[in-house]
């Protein structure tokens, strides 16, 4: 089976499983540059091929703030704080902020088995898996650079809270970290198997958002507790 006939049963298969929340959004902070938004897991950050998959938290967000631009994204199945711009200067602005890795976001995990050190550092390079695409893989021939930070916040019951502050943003890079540390993140779709997988959700949520305001460049820091 060629790439692009493993990417259109993926699609196919996403579209079939979609079932987004449907539970109101909470907004987290707006003013007349950005809105910041607390996205729910299982919504797509934005619309998917296919006219299954159009409801998005940016076609959300745009009911309310019709002049909403995107600048970054969450994965659907993660949780957490996302920021929106709502004029073109802020979008340039917060842009150039992901690009120069000004930003700072921190991440709420619950992974599987008890960490036995504290805190450390990952730096595993990252790449497309294009035979199982969406999925990536750790790749030291063509992986692009890939650094996440971790803390332990508690362990016990075989499991292990912790919180992870990456210093790059590939895809799904918190997972395969924390899967490289033997530890995947539960709830996992792609990357948990057995019972690491059998929860209701992929328990990742991004707890914290950092950025220079596009209006004088204040620091601003704005915070969604997780939910579980």
């Amino acid at each position: 089976m060629c790439a692009l006939d493993q990417l259109f049963l993926a699609t196919v298969s996403m579209s079939s499983d979609y079932s987004p929340p449907s539970e109101p959004l909470e907004f987290l902070h707006d003013d007349h540059q950005v809105v910041l938004v607390n996205k729910p897991s299982g919504l797509l950050s934005v619309p998917g091929k296919g006219p299954l998959l159009t409801d998005c938290l940016l076609a959300r967000v745009q009911a309310v703030y019709p002049q909403a631009l995107l600048v970054h994204r969450l994965d659907r199945d993660t949780s957490g704080v996302m920021i929106f711009a709502l004029t073109p200067h802020a979008q340039r602005h917060l842009g150039l902020q992901f690009e120069k890795r000004q930003t700072k976001k921190t991440y709420l995990a619950r992974v599987w088995g008890e960490m036995t050190e504290k805190t450390g550092t990952v730096d595993l390079p990252i790449v497309v898996d294009w035979e199982n695409r969406p999925k990536q893989k750790i790749c030291h021939e063509t992986g692009r650079q890939a650094i996440t930070d971790w803390r332990v916040l508690r362990s016990g019951k075989g499991e292990t809270r912790v919180r992870l502050m990456p210093k790059t943003g590939r895809s799904h890079q918190l997972r395969l970290h924390m899967l490289a540390l033997g530890h995947p993140i539960l709830g996992d779709p792609f990357y948990a198997e057995g019972p690491a997988g059998d929860y209701p959700r992929l328990m990742l949520h991004s707890e914290t958002f950092q950025f220079r305001h596009p209006d004088g460049g204040q620091g601003t820091r704005i915070t969604a507790k997780a939910p579980f």
